[in-house]
């Protein structure tokens, strides 16, 4: 349970003001049609996020040493400064979509989601916790729970929700987690 709401909150905080949200309200606004859009944001974040929890489990499950877990700790104190970097959406063109709201969306998540904090974050998760399952559901239930809502009031939700103060809060989360992880490396709890 602990790797479904760690993943989950981590997540969900996250997600706010990161580029995926704001594609998301960019396809909301093109197409106006947002059940396609939340299914494909959905079935998007499944195939990538399952992807990246098996690749951190994998990889830490061959490199269970003392220096990989000094590496996986680094590298959630290194999503804790990343995630105070806000994200612009230059990479969206505005053209007519050929293929619908559902397969635009699952294509362009899924796309846009490569290399992304939160793809790197389950990639950390799943070598945390190594429970692809878990990591899976928690990241892709933070990632509705961001989402959804983005699409239904897009660009209101944006002037309203204070997105500094949310990547403050993200980037502690992932600072205590990483802390954590390294005091317990090091032998200190």
């Amino acid at each position: 349970m602990e790797a479904l709401f760690t993943s989950t909150a981590l997540v969900a905080l996250a997600e706010i003001g990161d580029k995926t949200q704001l594609l998301a309200i960019v396809l909301a606004t093109r197409f106006k049609r947002p059940w396609p859009i939340i299914a494909g944001i959905f079935v998007a974040t499944i195939a990538n996020h399952f992807l990246a929890a098996l690749a951190g489990s994998q990889v830490a499950a061959l490199l269970d040493g003392l220096w990989f877990r000094y590496l996986v700790a680094g590298s959630f104190i290194a999503m804790a400064l990343w995630t105070l970097v806000p994200d612009k959406l230059d990479d969206v063109e505005d053209k007519p979509a050929r293929f619908g709201a559902f397969l635009t969306t699952v294509v362009a998540f899924f796309l846009v989601e490569m290399g992304d904090k939160t793809q790197i974050a389950t990639v950390a998760l799943g070598a945390r916790f190594h429970d692809v399952i878990a990591v899976t559901m928690g990241t892709t239930i933070g990632m509705m729970i961001a989402n959804v809502p983005a699409v239904f009031l897009g660009q209101a939700l944006i002037r309203r929700v204070p997105l500094g103060v949310v990547r403050m809060i993200a980037a502690g989360l992932f600072l205590v987690i990483g802390l954590w992880l390294l005091a317990q490396t090091a032998g200190w709890l």
